[in-house]
């Protein structure tokens, strides 16, 4: 059997910090709406019963759909060196990068939410992902 490529190892640990935030999120939401006495209305638009909670429990939330969304394209192409072999040095490095930002700026976003700071952690995992992406076309072309 063929050793699994070591950029796996961080993909599997932004679904975990991912798994996380979902556990915070509800930990934090759930007592939120029975403090504010809230009856959830399927009919409500979206959002707007939430829109309620303290913005600190907001947050979370926030942060929980963050994760659903860029790293999307992170796991993709982190699958993409794993299959090609490239999910070592560089990579990995970067891969590490990218998974290290994002949980700062899930805690960054969860607790304080500093837009600025938050922004610019952002950017910075960001640049690790086209870093991921410029080495996987490389390879391929």
């Amino acid at each position: 059997m063929l050793s699994p490529s070591p950029i796996l190892t961080p993909v599997v640990a932004l679904v975990a910090w991912s798994l996380i935030m979902w556990l915070w999120m509800y930990a934090t939401r759930l007592p939120a709406i029975r403090k504010a006495q809230m009856q959830l209305d399927p009919r409500a638009p979206r959002g707007e019963q939430m829109s309620t909670l303290p913005a600190s429990v907001r947050w979370k939330a926030d942060n929980y759909n963050h994760l659903m969304e860029q790293p999307t394209l992170f796991y993709a192409v982190a699958l993409a060196l794993a299959l090609m072999g490239e999910g070592n040095g560089s990579n990995l490095l970067l891969a590490w990068g990218y998974v290290v930002t994002r949980v700062i700026h899930s805690l960054l976003q969860a607790l304080v939410n500093k837009i600025e700071v938050r922004f610019a952690i952002f950017v910075l995992s960001t640049l690790m992902l086209f870093g991921l992406t410029i080495n996987a076309l490389l390879h391929l072309i």
